[in-house]
């Protein structure tokens, strides 16, 4: 009964959408249909990039860059900035989710080992929203770019130019809040056994990410890097099979399905594209607050053709409560791990947010 309740608090998004997509079948009985829901293309890419990035994270390739940055760093200030300028440029290409999975436990090893721990839950809140926001920039930032990019077949030019004002600012309103932490001096240390690289499997993992990266940009089609990924790891890494974020991948697919049939039901879809068409912006704001910014990005796609709109929208929405953004749970858990007090940060966390979202807000009404 506990592990029932843990993997229902653990997974409350897969468990929503499951629900969802089961409750859904009741008003448009299950078919052959369904197949046609399902985009295979963005779940092939988000599989191959999971198993790309948690195969370089468990080898240290990102832990040992962030060794090398911070070597020379003399301040409080400084180590502040560094870690959140990595987390910003390293999540448009690692996620969102992967950047503070490394970051985050470094980040509080070294303010342990500094005796900076006052400085923990400022610091740490300001990574993900660095990382949050970082990823926006790319298509393979985070899950629902690479679902929208690919959805709706947009051009990079396209997606670049949509997102980059508010990347911009956003990286100008972190560099800014990293005056915050103040300017006391420590000292950090890299690790004296540095583990050994294994460097055979890195360049399999380079070579892996770039044919996903082609893959994104349509230049390779996803069947063929599916495949080559999949034998590549199987022979040289197998268990990083099992670092991929399935249940993540079986929210989308439930996710899928209950969007699909909602298409179908033609009172609900009307309903639907009469509030979001014309303020993707908003709504993927709002919904994001409640839904968590992918399955909104998911729902709310089918009931709009403006993609630009609904990207802003869904990426902004990841900035607000807790839940807007899945990556944000990974830095609340890994602090309350640390015995860190969980309602002080909860409270800094949203103080924050709300910050950087009413900014983000009055640039996308000027614009």
């Amino acid at each position: 009964m506990i592990k029932v309740k843990e993997f229902l608090k653990k997974e409350a998004v897969l468990v929503i959408s499951f629900l969802l997509a089961v409750a859904s079948m009741f008003f448009v009985i299950p078919s052959a249909e369904y197949i046609e829901y399902i985009d295979f293309r963005t779940l092939a890419l988000l599989l191959c990039l999971m198993l790309v990035m948690a195969g370089l994270n468990a080898l240290g390739v990102f832990r040992l860059l962030a060794d090398k940055l911070l070597s020379k760093t003399d301040s409080i200030r400084t180590l502040g900035l560094t870690l959140n300028l990595l987390c910003f440029f390293s999540s448009m290409l690692i996620t969102n989710d992967v950047a503070l999975i490394t970051f985050v436990p470094f980040t509080l090893i070294v303010l342990k080992l500094s005796d900076r721990m006052n400085k923990a839950i400022l610091l740490v809140v300001l990574e993900t929203v660095a990382a949050n926001l970082g990823s926006m920039l790319t298509p393979i930032g985070n899950p629902q770019n690479l679902y929208l990019f690919s959805a709706f077949n947009m051009e990079i030019g396209e997606f670049i130019g949509t997102v980059a004002p508010y990347a911009v600012l956003s990286l100008i309103l972190i560099v800014i809040s990293s005056f915050l932490l103040g300017n006391e001096k420590i000292t950090v240390k890299a690790e004296e056994s540095t583990p050994e690289i294994n460097k055979a499997k890195i360049l399999i993992y380079a070579g892996l990410f770039v044919l996903s990266l082609l893959t994104v940009f349509r230049v390779i089609p996803y069947p063929v890097t599916l495949a080559i990924t999949l034998a590549a790891v199987i022979t040289a890494d197998r268990k990083t099979l099992l670092k991929a974020d399935y249940s993540l991948l079986l929210t989308f697919v439930f996710l899928f399905v209950f969007i699909g049939n909602l298409g179908r039901i033609e009172a609900v879809s009307a309903f639907l594209e009469s509030v979001v068409s014309g303020r993707e912006v908003p709504v993927g704001i709002a919904a994001s607050q409640v839904f968590s910014n992918v399955p909104a990005a998911l729902l709310l796609s089918g009931f709009t053709e403006n993609a630009t709109a609904l990207l802003v929208g869904v990426n902004l929405g990841g900035l607000g409560t807790l839940i807007a953004s899945m990556a944000s749970l990974i830095s609340f858990k890994l602090v309350a791990k640390e015995s860190i007090n969980s309602g002080r940060y909860l409270l800094v966390f949203t103080v924050v947010n709300i910050i950087f979202l009413a900014v983000n807000i009055i640039l996308w009404l000027v614009i």
